[in-house]
């Protein structure tokens, strides 16, 4: 049996797969195979994925494991400069047993952070082929190549909730727990998931009852939060924590939880540090502002105008009654990959809502430290909550029992 308290390893909730050249050519119908995402070498010299007329690239930055900072670059990196470990599950798991990783759920790279790319493109028949291969690729290809080490995680038709809601009970029904979403639909042209049309509750309520955890990267809305229009790049991505804020303070407010009481939710990529303050700060809004919002008056800012509701609105959350703790507790988890901060201040979010991430390969990756850096980060906690953190909350949350570590070669042993 395994040990419940080792803590030599750790289980990543958050790193990112370069798909294998082969993905789609094997896994679509053979039909449409020509005209589904190929990995082409072009008059350059630059390998790069082309699909309905476009021709993408890797960038640098999402490969940067093996190599030094001073070496890293966003220009594009083709794959026999990348790491194996980067498309290959068979070396990413020698990887992994390198720097104490149990397990790991990714995101995928070409498709983008939620399945941004077939939803941009105008074919979505093939689109959603494209997904359901992915898909079936995930769980029969990638998470089966090393059983009890990969969290599949899968895509949806972010077009249709319907088909979306299909697509979710389809892989719960094949073991997955975790679906790729956006930080933000609307950036995409999405509606929000405060739509008067409930657009999103198909999807919401399939992940509900299959016990689906809905995973949202920062970056999924596919915009960088922009300080002004003169900030550097690298000002805006130091900024970036904003973005999940954002999310998380919108789906608290938004009244799902209300609608889907057990829907939980993964902030991936989001760190933590940030948390208690817009907790406490959504508290200070609710207590102050509670009464006339429960009465019935709406209120624009920018006209300095209130008046009476004319419709319904959404009264799913009774504003006099709401604890807005407790429903973070009930529904979010958020991921950090070092966020000293954040562990500093785990009394104040709650050490069953927070799990570590690697983000291998990409260049904000703690590989091959990971495990060592972990310890280092989290020495001054029980261990109870060491092992939460590490994986016990990621075990329960995504329905997974990882392999025995007791099996396995001694982090930082392997070739």
């Amino acid at each position: 049996m395994t040990d419940k308290l080792n803590l030599d390893w750790l289980i990543s909730v958050d790193d990112h797969i370069i798909e294998p050249a082969h993905l789609w050519e094997r896994w679509l119908p053979r039909s449409l195979r020509e005209r589904g995402p190929r990995l082409l070498t072009g008059d350059d010299g630059i390998e790069a994925w082309t699909y309905l007329g476009k021709r993408v690239p890797t960038n640098g930055l999402s490969a940067t494991v093996g190599r030094e900072k001073r070496d890293f670059s966003p220009e594009p990196l083709g794959y026999r400069d990348m790491r194996p470990g980067c498309y290959d599950p068979h070396a990413r798991v020698e990887d992994m047993n390198e720097a104490g990783i149990l397990a790991s759920l990714s995101f995928p790279t070409f498709p983008r952070f939620c399945g941004q790319t077939f939803f941009e493109g105008d074919d979505k028949e093939l689109g959603l082929e494209c997904i359901l291969a992915y898909n079936n690729w995930m769980i029969d290809e990638w998470s089966a190549s090393a059983p009890g080490r990969y969290i599949p995680l899968a895509l949806i038709p972010l077009w249709d909730p319907e088909a979306a809601a299909a697509e979710v009970r389809r892989v719960a029904g094949r073991g997955v727990r975790a679906v790729a979403f956006s930080e933000n639909p609307e950036p995409l042209g999405l509606p929000t998931i405060n739509d008067p049309g409930r657009y999103w509750d198909p999807f919401l309520r399939a992940a509900e009852e299959c016990g689906v955890v809905v995973c949202m990267h920062v970056g999924s809305s596919s915009q960088i939060p922009k300080i002004n229009s003169d900030t550097s790049f690298m000002a805006n991505l130091a900024w970036g924590a904003v973005r999940t804020s954002g999310t998380m303070l919108d789906w608290l407010f938004s009244g799902v939880f209300v609608r889907f009481p057990q829907l939980k939710i993964a902030l991936s990529e989001g760190n933590i540090g940030w948390m208690p303050y817009f907790l406490e700060r959504a508290e200070q809004v609710i207590d102050k502002q509670r009464f006339w919002v429960e009465r019935g008056v709406d209120f624009d800012p920018n006209k300095g105008s209130a008046q009476e509701r004319t419709d319904d609105g959404d009264q799913s959350i009774d504003y006099l009654t709401f604890d807005i703790r407790q429903t973070f507790r009930d529904h979010v988890y958020g991921c950090f990959i070092d966020d000293v901060a954040g562990i500093r201040n785990l009394d104040l979010i709650g050490e069953d809502n927070v799990m570590i991430e690697v983000d291998y390969p990409h260049s904000d990756t703690t590989w091959p430290d990971s495990m060592k850096l972990a310890s280092d980060r989290l020495a001054g906690l029980a261990p109870e909550t060491r092992y939460k953190v590490l994986r016990g909350n990621a075990e329960r949350l995504f329905q997974f029992t990882p392999t025995d570590p007791a099996t396995l070669p001694t982090p930082g042993t392997s070739a």
